[in-house]
């Protein structure tokens, strides 16, 4: 039973501006080559629902920039978490962890998210730490994809979705950076957000659902994020990209 309603179908109709924040990165590119680089450590990319890797190929071709070892999920269009993603995603975590000899860091993108968060829980000895961009993993049905569903205008998510709440929301044992915007169309913003703590922390930013992955100031943030020491994680300091001109700071505040 969904707790939290859905974002307003205006949002919904503003979700189109996502082409203008991937514009964005055209202008961008001076400041995105000042984001700190890391220690080349792998990083796994988890697209949407129904999106597959072409929609996180800005994200990643910035990582690999910054120096990561940037990859992606290679398991076609994100249809649900069917029995196939389900097993896919373990190989595919376990043949990168195996490869690199390292922990991997996991960026997922809304339902990509809550797979990221899902792996961590299931092998946190694996993974670095997870970023979530607009993931709601507070209330998985408190979405317009699934209000839309409802109403028969588009298809329902593939495989078990019985997994409880509880065990979605819950802390993970790494740590964890949950971004959400407050004009999210596609998603409600509460149901993406973390219990904040030693290890966990939620980022708002001015952005689409659809455009998240690719925003600039979203970027930055990722960057900044990753570049932390394993083992040394801390919260985000919003002052750390004061000079980015182009959009308004993140910040922790949650509205």
């Amino acid at each position: 039973m969904s707790t939290i309603a859905p974002p307003s179908p205006l949002l919904l109709a503003l979700e189109g501006r996502a082409w203008f924040e991937l514009a964005a990165l055209v202008p961008a590119l001076p400041a995105l080559g000042r984001a700190p680089r890391g220690d080349g450590h792998p990083v796994l990319v988890l697209p949407g629902y129904l999106a597959d890797d072409a929609s996180t190929r800005a994200l990643r071709w910035f990582l690999r920039d910054r120096g990561y070892h940037a990859h992606a999920w290679r398991l076609g269009r994100n249809n649900g978490p069917t029995s196939e993603t389900v097993t896919g995603l373990t190989e595919r975590l376990e043949t990168l962890h195996r490869r690199h000899g390292r922990t991997v860091s996991l960026v997922g993108w809304s339902l990509g998210g809550i797979y990221a968060r899902e792996l961590a829980r299931a092998f946190p000895e694996r993974v670095r730490c997870v970023i979530t961009l607009a993931s709601p993993f507070r209330d998985p049905l408190a979405t317009n994809v699934v209000r839309l569903a409802r109403l028969g205008l588009g298809p329902r998510p593939a495989g078990d979705p019985s997994v409880p709440i509880e065990r979605l929301r819950a802390p993970l044992p790494v740590p964890t950076t949950s971004f959400y915007s407050v004009t999210d169309g596609i998603v409600a913003w509460q149901s993406c957000l973390a219990d904040e703590g030693a290890l966990a922390e939620n980022l708002a930013v001015r952005s689409s659902h659809c455009g998240m992955g690719h925003h600039p100031t979203v970027l930055l943030a990722i960057a900044d994020r990753l570049a932390q020491l394993e083992g040394a994680w801390r919260p985000y300091v919003p002052q750390a990209l004061a000079w980015w001109p182009f959009t308004p700071a993140l910040g922790t505040t949650v509205a």
